[in-house]
């Protein structure tokens, strides 16, 4: 589990989640930030969803797949904030979620980044990184970047701190945490750091 504490250069204001925000576009994608995705573009997100992150079920022995239920309800849940990449064309080609109502993400404990970042917290600013997914034609290292770097530059104004996981394969074979540092030389205020680990272990007999 990491977290990246970003240092604070303004007095944040708290930002509003209602409806669709259009954001400015970078390179050939457009983006928008909202809580709820429409239902037509819900299928073909779980969809980009499975290809992306189906192979960890036999790669991680934690859980790293959302069920079909928990992706639907994900998508409808206006506390978990989506970043969304769109083509040219109006196609959607990438999403990154976030959220800093931290009880809404089971698989962690809200009281431990209370007590570790107790001033963050005091101002609801901590949040989690879900997950980032790609349609496979813009898997690529520019749009991964770029959609991780649409939802940090946010959280810099607001001085948050972000937290995410990764299992030791997406360490060792997609190298994220190197990409996601790769992202936040752009701001120098900003330090990632390994908070937690947890190790599985088998006792075999015969």
């Amino acid at each position: 589990m990491t977290a990246i504490p970003i240092c604070r250069p303004t007095v944040p204001t708290r930002r509003t989640r209602e409806g669709v925000e259009v954001l400015p576009p970078r390179g050939e994608w457009r983006f928008t930030r909202q809580g709820v995705v429409a239902a037509e573009h819900v299928p073909p997100f779980y969809d980009l969803y499975l290809s992306a992150f189906e192979h960890l079920k036999r790669r991680s022995a934690a859980r790293q797949v959302l069920t079909r239920s928990e992706f639907f309800d994900q998508m409808v849940d206006p506390r978990v904030e989506k970043y969304i990449a769109w083509s040219a064309d109006g196609a959607p080609v990438g999403m990154t979620t976030l959220t800093r109502h931290l009880d809404s993400v089971p698989w962690i404990s809200p009281e431990y980044f209370e007590a570790r970042y107790p001033a963050q917290a005091a101002r609801h600013a901590v949040y989690y990184l879900g997950f980032t997914l790609a349609h496979p034609r813009e898997r690529h290292k520019r749009f991964v970047e770029t959609m991780l770097q649409v939802g940090i530059e946010e959280m810099v104004a607001e001085g948050a701190v972000i937290a995410y996981d990764a299992c030791a394969y997406n360490e060792a074979a997609l190298r994220f945490s190197d990409r996601v540092e790769s992202v936040l030389e752009d701001y120098p205020s900003s330090k990632l750091e390994l908070v937690d680990t947890q190790s599985f272990s088998c006792i075999t007999f015969g």
